[in-house]
Order: structure tokens, then C-alpha cells, then sequence
């Protein structure tokens, strides 16, 4: 196994100047922030605790939804009939979020979404669990399948508002992962979550998210409160190009929500940055080759390769390259070979497939014959 380390002075250097920063606190009870592009987590806090997280797994609802729209099956312009259980059990007559269904409306998709992702609304959402599944049991189930197939390890649906129930619940990790999804895999849908207000049955109601009216590019997701789960919520935002997720719950207050979501998503894009370390195709070692047409063989990166890091900590980036040679030929270009390791102090190591940059043919009898001739005249040189 050979063991080479990578000096990453040159992408880094411009980046020293950084000084360390105070170590972060939120009054919120579970708290996560994570970078859109990369996946890593900049700040957890009993992240993958399950707890309840009221309207905020709403996003299970539309993120099936939106599924049915990409897929085909339903369009935006479908209608969805108000079933009077939909009425009752979310309508104007439960105080709670409500789009003001009433019983027999038959209402078009994208109106549900609206209802939903601005509104809130729990009978948007019984509607949309019923003309889907039949039943919202039934569509718990497929909730639960959903999560599954996605990897969230800490999530349990038991209906499709959120409204308290002691069998549903997801953490605030399996929340980020949710809310990613969403974005990567609906970008023609997701606007609806940016959008203020909605106008249905001449009332009209304005987006609960206070990151909307409080930070520039701010654009999603959604949030929660019941008494159990406290003041929440799922938030994201971009700023020069780059997109961060934060999910917060068991806040005391609209104001304390609103305040610590601002805090922690600035907090975020002040003090870490994405650095691209290596490029797609760039060859960062050369191994010996076997029985090949060739001598040695590029050890290249598939795709870019792209670490989020704290800016007081650019200047401990490490990379190790490891590989076992000679790579017996042949040869095919993208083969992996060996493995890249970036380590950072205080922060989650990175390992990235190295592959071959290009084919190498094999020899015929006669160059296999020499080569064994000069292993074993010379050794493995």
C-alpha cells in the first residue's frame, strides 16, 4: 500500500487570515444547519433526537406530491375533491392552520401546494392524503415507505398535517435530508415555498416563515408549533451562490424563533466557506503499471471534489493518497484505484475514490514475457 500526502497549501493559502471563531450556541432545543452542496452539518444539536415536529413534516405530504407531479401521474391543474372528514378535522372550525376548504370543493393541485407550503393548512393537506391513498392511514403507510427509501433513520408518520400524535415524529437530521431532497429533485416546483401570501376562498393568508420578510435570499421551507414541539422551523437561504438548510424546534416564542433562525443561518455563511480542492479530471498521483502498454497510469477525481470548512481551520487541510501498485493492465479509464482522504481539525474526514484517468492496454506474450524477465532480474522497479 503506498502512502503519499497531497500538500493543499496552494488551494488553501489565501484563506490563512482566518481567525477562529467563538464556539456557536442556540436556545433552540434540536438544531441542525447544513451545507446544501456538500451535506455536512456546520451545526448540530441533539439532531438526531426523534421528537414531534408539527408542521414541519408537511414536507413528507408535498414532497410526495410533488413526486406524483414529476413522475406524471398527477398534474398541477388536477382537481382534488373536500371530503367532509378533510373539512372536520382541518378545517375553519378547529382553530388550527387551515386553507378554509369547504366540504365538496373540488381544488386544483397547485392550489393544494399553495395551501399547504403558505398556509399551512391541515385540511390542504387531508385532501391531498386522501385523493392519493384513499385514507390518510393508508397514506401514513406511504409516508413511512417514503422515509424509508430516502434513509431517514429517526422518522414515524401517523397522519399527514403534523397535528400531535404520539407515533409521529422525525428529527431534525431527517428533516435537513427531507428538505434537500425537495429542493434538488423539484426545482420547477419549488418556488412555492418563497411565495408570501395566498389568496383561496377571498381570504387571504401570508407565509409564516420569518426568514422570508427578515433575510435576502431566503426562499423556503416551512414551519411548525404545537405545545409539544414549540415554535419551529425549517428554513433555507442562498447567499453568493451558496444554499444552506437549517432545522430548529422547541423554541418558546414567534419572536425567539424568528430571531435565532436569522442568527444561526448568518452565523453559517459568515464562518464557513466551500473550497473546491480538487477538479474533475485533475491527476493528483501516477502508479506504476503491470504487464501495460504503458508505465504508470493517472490517478484522477471523478467528479470535483469540494469540502465545507470552518474558515479559522483552511490552513489544517491534510490529503492522503492511497493505493496499492503495480496496477495490473488492462487498464479501463474511470477504474478505481486507490482512495483520496481529506482531513480537517476538528471536522469530518472526506474520502473520495480515486480512478484511473485513462485506459491502459495490455502487452502481448512477448512484453509479458520481458517484463517477467526484468521483475525478476531487477525487482519490482
Amino acid at each position: 500500500m503506498k502512502v503519499s500526502q497531497l500538500g493543499l497549501t496552494v488551494c488553501l493559502g489565501a484563506f490563512l487570515w482566518a481567525s477562529v471563531a467563538n464556539a456557536y450556541e442556540t436556545t433552540a432545543r434540536n438544531a441542525l444547519l447544513m451545507d446544501f452542496d456538500t451535506g455536512e452539518y456546520l451545526y448540530a444539536k441533539n439532531e438526531t433526537e426523534a421528537v414531534p415536529p408539527a408542521s414541519m413534516s408537511k414536507l413528507m405530504t408535498v414532497y410526495i406530491l410533488m413526486s406524483k407531479i414529476k413522475e406524471g401521474s398527477i398534474k398541477l391543474d388536477d382537481t382534488f375533491s373536500v371530503s367532509e372528514n378533510a373539512w372536520r378535522k382541518g378545517g375553519a372550525a378547529t382553530g388550527g392552520s387551515t386553507m378554509f376548504l369547504s366540504i365538496g370543493d373540488n381544488v386544483s393541485v397547485e392550489n393544494l401546494i399553495k395551501g399547504i407550503v403558505i398556509q399551512s393548512g391541515n385540511d390542504a393537506c387531508i385532501v391531498v392524503a386522501e385523493n392519493i391513498s384513499g385514507t390518510e392511514d393508508d397514506f401514513a403507510i406511504l409516508m413511512n415507505k417514503t422515509a424509508k427509501q430516502m434513509g431517514l433513520k429517526n422518522s414515524s408518520f401517523a397522519n399527514s398535517t403534523g397535528l400531535p400524535h404520539p407515533d409521529h415524529k422525525m428529527s431534525m437530521e431527517d428533516l435537513a435530508i427531507l428538505s434537500r431532497h425537495i429542493i434538488k429533485e423539484f426545482p420547477d416546483l419549488y418556488h412555492y415555498f418563497s411565495e408570501k401570501e395566498f389568496k383561496y376562498n377571498n381570504i387571504n393568508q401570508g407565509n409564516r416563515n420569518p426568514l422570508l420578510y427578515s433575510m435576502k435570499g431566503a426562499d423556503g421551507l416551512k414551519t411548525g408549533h404545537t405545545e409539544e414541539a414549540g415554535f419551529c422551523l425549517n428554513a433555507s437561504a442562498v447567499k453568493d451562490g451558496r444554499r444552506l438548510i437549517e432545522v430548529m424546534s422547541g423554541m418558546k416564542s414567534n419572536k425567539e424563533r424568528s430571531e435565532e433562525a436569522e442568527r444561526l443561518m448568518s452565523w453559517g455563511f459568515r464562518e464557513f466557506n466551500n473550497y473546491k480542492l480538487f477538479k474533475k479530471g485533475q491527476v493528483v498521483a501516477k502508479a506504476k503499471v503491470w504487464y501495460g502498454k504503458q508505465k504508470k497510469v493517472g490517478l484522477t477525481v471523478a467528479e470535483d471534489v469540494i469540502k465545507t470548512i470552518h474558515l479559522s481551520q483552511a490552513d489544517n487541510a491534510k490529503a492522503n493518497i492511497e493505493f496499492d501498485e503495480p496496477i495490473k493492465a488492462p487498464i479501463k479509464a474511470g477504474q478505481e484505484i486507490g482512495l483520496l482522504k481529506i482531513e480537517i481539525k476538528d471536522s469530518p474526514a472526506l474520502t473520495v475514490p480515486l480512478v484511473a484517468a485513462q485506459d491502459v492496454e495490455k502487452v502481448g506474450l512477448w512484453g509479458r514475457f520481458w517484463a517477467n524477465v526484468k521483475y525478476f532480474v531487477f525487482g519490482a522497479k
